[in-house]
Formats: C-alpha cells, sequence, structure tokens
C-alpha cells in the first residue's frame, strides 16, 4: 500500500465499521488501518505502532526451560505431599506413589512466598516475583506443549508471541532486530517464526553465546565496504520496490526489503551489544560469568539485558534439560544452580537501571511434572497443573496466584490456560488480544486463538 491510497483506505475501513458489527469485519478494518499506517510510515513494517491503550511494559524477556521443571520442587509448595509421601496416586499411571519433594522449603521476603532450597539467591527477590500456580496447557507431550507455549497453538503452523508482539508495536531500534532468541536452537524453527505473519516479524537467533563475539552468521562482509554494500543494497531495494509497487502487496518482499536493510545496520551494532567486555569485573561475577555451571545461562541473562536497554522489544533466553524422570534430586540441584545467580542478578541489574518496572519477565517452560514417582526418583510429564512466574512489567510482585491441588496434579484455583498467559502478556504491553488479528484463510487470526482471559488480579 502507498501514500496515494490511504484515502480509499481509510474510507473502506469507515464503511467496514458503519456495517454489521460482525468480528470479521472489525478484523479487516483494523487490518486495513495497520496497511494504511505502515504506507505513512514509508512502508516500514518494524516502524513503532501505537498500542491500544497505555501500557504497562514495553518489552519481554521470556526465559524459556525446556524440558518442563517439576513445580512441586521449585514454585509450588505442597507440605501435603509430604505427609502422604509412599501413598498412591500423583497423576499420570495406575499405581504409582506419590513422591515428597527432596528439598526443603522457606518462606522469604514480606509476602512469606515458599521457596527451596536449591533458589537461595532468587528467594531475596520474592517480593518481586508473581507465582503462577494454576497454569495448565492440552498436552503433556514436550513438542506439542512447546509449540503451544510459543504461538498459542499445537495443531496448526501459527506465528510466535515474539512476532505477534512485533506485529503489533513495531520496535525503537532500527538498527538491531525487533525479536531476538538467544540459544534458540531447542525445538522447532516454528517456536520463533513468523508464521503466515511478513517475515520481518520472525526472531532473529544468536547461538554460541558463550562466546564474546556475535555468532549471527555472516554478520560481516568479507569481500566488499561498508559504502558498496550500502550502493549494492540501495539498488537492490529500487528493483524491489519496483516489483512491489505493480504486485500492492506481497508480504514476503516487504520482508525481504526490511531484513536487508536491518541486516546492513545490524553489521555495526550487533557485535557491540554482544560484546561484553566492556561490563565491570564485578557485574559478569553477579550474573555466574566464568564460573562454572552458571556461566552459559548467566552470558544470556546480561546479554538480556543490554538487548533491552538497547530498546529490543522481545528476547527470549533459556537452557534445556529439565526432563527428570530419574535422578531428580541431583539434575533439578544442577539446572536450579545454573540460573539461579544469573536471574537474581539480572533483577537486580534491571531495577537498578530503572527498567524493572517496564520490562516484563516470564519464567517457565512447557508443563509440568508428576507428584508421583517415576522410575523411583524422577517426575513423570503432567500438562493438567504447573507453575510460571512474571516480575516487572506492571505485574504484583510477593503474588501466588492461582494454585493447584494438595499434590500438585491439577489446577483447581484461578486457572490459567496458555491462551489466558499470552492474553494477559499482551495487555500489560498495551495490546487487546482480541483486536490483535491477521487475516489469513478466510478468518481473522489471534495468538490467543477463540480463547484467552486476562489475568487482572495480577496487574499491579
Amino acid at each position: 500500500m502507498f501514500p496515494n491510497r490511504l484515502g480509499d483506505l481509510f474510507s473502506r475501513r469507515e464503511m467496514l465499521k458503519s456495517a454489521s458489527c460482525g468480528f470479521g469485519f472489525l478484523a479487516l478494518a483494523d487490518m486495513l488501518t495497520r496497511a494504511a499506517t505502515a504506507a505513512d510510515s514509508g512502508n516500514n513494517l518494524l516502524a513503532p505502532k501505537a498500542p491500544h491503550f497505555t501500557p504497562k511494559a514495553k518489552r519481554v524477556i521470556f526465559m524459556f526451560m525446556a524440558g518442563a521443571p517439576s513445580h512441586v520442587d521449585t514454585f509450588d509448595y505442597k507440605p501435603q505431599l509430604a505427609i502422604d509421601d509412599g501413598k498412591e496416586g500423583g497423576g499420570r499411571g495406575k499405581g504409582r506413589k506419590l513422591m515428597k519433594s527432596p528439598f526443603q522449603f522457606s518462606q522469604h521476603g514480606q509476602s512469606g512466598l515458599w521457596f527451596p532450597e536449591t533458589l537461595p539467591n532468587l528467594a531475596r527477590h520474592a517480593d518481586e516475583l508473581c507465582l503462577l500456580n494454576g497454569m495448565h496447557t492440552d498436552l503433556p507431550a514436550h513438542g506439542n506443549a512447546t509449540l503451544m507455549m510459543h504461538t498459542g497453538n499445537f495443531r496448526f503452523v501459527r506465528p510466535s508471541m515474539g512476532a505477534w508482539t512485533l506485529y503489533g508495536l513495531g520496535t525503537d531500534n532500527t538498527e538491531l532486530p525487533g525479536f531476538i532468541t538467544l540459544n534458540g536452537e531447542r525445538g522447532s524453527a516454528q517456536n520463533y517464526a513468523s508464521a503466515f505473519l511478513p517475515a520481518a516479524y520472525q526472531a532473529t537467533s544468536i547461538q554460541g553465546t558463550e562466546r564474546n563475539k556475535s555468532a549471527v552468521a555472516n554478520i560481516e562482509n568479507p569481500k566488499l565496504s561498508e559504502s558498496l554494500q550500502r550502493r549494492q543494497l540501495d539498488l537492490l531495494a529500487s528493483l524491489n520496490r519496483e516489483r512491489l509497487e505493480k504486485d500492492v502487496v506481497n508480504p514476503g518482499l516487504e520482508g525481504v526489503i526490511e531484513s536487508y536493510e536491518l541486516a546492513f545496520k545490524m553489521e555495526g551494532a550487533l557485535p557491540q551489544i554482544m560484546d561484553i567486555s566492556g561490563e565491570t569485573e564485578a557485574t559478569q561475577k553477579a550474573y555466574g560469568i566464568g564460573i562454572k555451571g552458571t556461566a552459559n545461562f548467566g552470558r544470556q541473562c546480561l546479554l538480556a539485558r543490554r538487548f533491552a536497554e538497547a530498546g529490543v522489544r522481545f528476547i527470549e533466553i533459556g537452557v534445556g534439560g529439565w526432563d527428570q524422570h530419574r535422578d531428580l534430586k541431583a539434575k533439578l540441584t544442577t539446572n536450579c544452580h545454573s540460573i539461579d545467580k544469573p536471574i537474581a542478578a539480572l533483577l537486580t541489574d534491571l531495577k537498578e537501571r530503572g527498567l524493572l518496572q517496564d520490562t516484563l519477565l516470564v519464567w517457565g517452560g512447557e508443563f509440568g511434572r508428576t507428584p508421583g514417582a517415576q522410575n523411583k526418583d524422577g517426575r513423570d510429564h503432567n500438562a493438567t497443573g504447573f507453575s510460571m512466574w512474571m516480575a516487572g512489567g506492571g505485574v504484583k510482585g510477593g503474588l501466588r496466584y492461582g494454585a493447584t491441588d494438595e499434590h500438585g496434579v491439577s489446577a483447581v484455583e484461578k486457572r490459567m490456560h496458555i491462551n489466558d498467559l499470552h492474553a494477559t502478556m499482551l495487555h500489560l504491553l498495551g495490546i487487546d488480544h482480541e483486536r490483535l488479528t491477521y487475516q489469513y484463510g478466510g478468518r481473522a487470526i489471534r495468538l490467543t486463538d477463540l480463547g484467552g482471559v486476562v489475568a487482572k488480579d495480577i496487574l499491579a
């Protein structure tokens, strides 16, 4: 769409609004408005867009723990599970016996939230965390549940929540991607893709963050100088725009134009952000960088802070290996050690820099685990009840929202589905999840599918 079509676009939008107020008509009107806005901003798909209402958060840092952490051993303290240890029950599988947590729990902060002994540093931030103890999802299978967590749907190819966020809000930094995933090799590429949204909204994947330099492939051009690259890019862009002028609408080509331009700008900006050598020794030590067991995730957390500070809209970091079917005590201790110090440092760092208030942190895996034992000292998959947590970005701290039953099998109080989680995240970003739609396949598609209820009780 181009500026000389703006009047036509807006007149069509108003005509649709005055017609029968069906969901499809309003969604199409909203889509036309977005097209007109894109045209007015020089057809820049990543240009900042106005939210639907005043946001509490400007950006998201999503910490994904691939493999599904055991909620009853981390953020969902179950004293009754210890009392009933050895009795039959505990979710999936007949004849399984309940197994108490091998870890000691204690209360922390003015809120008195319960934390296990394996997370001592994070426990010091008890009054900043909002524990979501009533989570549930559709299937206890890693691939499907991970896709559900990232895209809101495991049945069809859908855009990632990061892509939806960019589509809804754009980005404030024109030299960096608006959606970045660090070490995002866990699971399918669909978890970070834009699907039917324009390609400009998909994630930029950065691997190998253990090194001090950017690990983005082909970030440097060994053959052409910067000035020659600029001339080459301008020529290619003019040819692409000439084709786009004939097609009028071509999301794929629009995405290519945006991605080429962004890639050129990234050559200078991204390596600077990825280079943490300028950070003080005390800061790096606080994140656990250079320390066995915490170095990898510590670097991710520090980079997440640097990207957030630079204006990146959606950042995903994480670690795998949370799939404890056996050796629960030893393996979960290692997992918790790898994230405890880095996340605590990230919370402190964001708070000291004034970024925590408008940065939404979200932590969790694809589902939870059974309170019943598997292989004597492990836990099986459990989709009917688990825990996540949020912090910053307009969320109440020191709050326990929702609950599972006395053993932790199923969510029973203030239940929160993945669609509800996404609706709440978008709400904190100033987006009405029912209005953030894209016309595809004959209907208006949204991140929350046909569900989604905002958890208003957790809003600060």
